[in-house]
């Protein structure tokens, strides 16, 4: 049952997919305002050594309330999933394969910092099922990553890659950030130009933004620190696609980048589709057959709700048609495929065909597709299409 006490709706033929979350980190970045935790001890349950159980208890829950659904794709996320033992990641997939179900030819991503893997736990995750590991390496050079406080060291970065081709995981990607405080055209480009050299088939980079409430904006509010202007971060973004593409590694998505189909992010396609996927851990979303809702935000209130036996939810809401249609043209706009055109209302249309004028967009029968110039301007064609 949801929220609401009703049964879900018909889910469909919609993809399905099941994020994890685990909100643990090592160090806290001044950039982040995801749910993430430093602490090892955070109330009853709430411990590294215990997580496992609790996700677990979830899981169980989920499969009661929407049957066995089998997933396409499951995402370890946080935080820093790799903080969690190996053989706890594994137990909880394990879980989620005996309540849910798990797609013959499920994709099993899993993010890890490059200083909190192992060649032992990446041989674990990989006889566990894992078929994907995503490195947040962010950058290359020492003194960006100081600024972004993140803590591993740029020469250990091809170990950790190293040692996941060798047990056997089939696609391997690099996050970046472009865009922090100091960064230089010439740092970008050598970050760039590493996380080439590491050999993955996927690359994501992502602009640095300033979320309200973590220590980087009470910096850029006092002035300890100055943002870059938004041509220089334009640049950056266009010098990445330069590389990446000279590389073989095509864009699909914005700040996405493959050198194939087949190494495309199949789960992140769940959430640009607007598909089905239940949300596991302390403060994840679910969004499921037109419904969507979230957990409690903290680690110890998510553990003692489900050691009581109830229910981990915070909150929820039904998608009305006007909402499903807005985040529909948000998100399909930002894919290579582009948007549908159905989806817009006739004010809509008539919008489309200005950003075409403009050259922001071209027109491939039924779908909207962004030109180079477009995507560096997305968020500002959204407002001009959702009329």
């Amino acid at each position: 049952m949801n929220l609401t006490g009703r049964p879900l709706p018909e889910t469909g033929e919609r993809a399905f997919g099941v994020y994890v979350h685990v909100p643990f980190c090592t160090v806290r970045c001044g950039y982040c305002d995801f749910n993430t935790y430093t602490a090892d001890e955070l109330g009853e349950g709430a411990t590294r050594a215990s997580y496992a159980d609790t996700a677990i208890s979830e899981i169980v829950r989920t499969a009661q309330q929407l049957g066995r659904r089998r997933a396409e794709t499951v995402f370890f996320g946080g935080g820093t999933p790799t903080q969690l033992p190996a053989a706890d990641l594994v137990r909880i997939l394990r879980a989620i394969d005996e309540h849910l179900g798990l797609a013959d030819d499920v994709e099993v991503t899993t993010e890890a910092n490059p200083d909190s893997v192992t060649p032992e736990s990446l041989a674990t995750l990989r006889a566990g099922g894992f078929t994907r590991i995503s490195f947040g390496v962010q950058s290359a050079v020492p003194h960006v990553l100081a600024t972004l406080d993140r803590t591993h060291d740029p020469a250990g970065v091809p170990q950790a890659v190293r040692w996941a081709r060798e047990a056997g995981f089939e696609h391997l990607s690099v996050d970046l950030i472009y865009g922090t405080p100091g960064e230089s055209m010439d740092d970008w480009r050598a970050s760039v130009e590493h996380a080439i050299a590491l050999g993955p088939d996927h690359v994501s980079a992502y602009a640095l933004i300033v979320e309200q409430g973590t220590a980087f904006a009470r910096k850029v509010r006092r002035g300890e620190i100055v943002m870059p202007d938004d041509d220089e971060t334009a640049d950056k973004y266009l010098l990445a696609d330069d590389l990446l593409t000279a590389a073989g590694l095509g864009w699909y998505e914005l700040s996405n980048w493959a050198s194939n189909a087949a190494a495309r992010c199949r789960h992140n396609a769940l959430y640009w589709h607007s598909d089905d996927w239940a949300g596991i851990g302390p403060g994840a979303h679910s969004h499921v057959a037109g419904q969507r809702w979230w957990n409690v935000k903290h680690p110890a209130a998510y553990a003692q709700r489900l050691g009581a036996g109830e229910s981990p939810r915070q909150d929820g809401e039904s998608i009305d048609p006007a909402t499903a249609q807005l985040e529909r043209t948000m998100l399909e706009i930002r894919l290579r495929d582009g948007l549908d055109v159905a989806v817009l209302s006739p004010d809509g249309l008539t919008a489309a065909d200005d950003v075409v004028d403009r050259g922001l967009a071209t027109r491939h029968a039924d779908r909207l597709v962004l030109t180079r110039p477009g995507r560096l301007l997305a968020d500002a064609v959204v407002r001009r299409l959702a009329v």
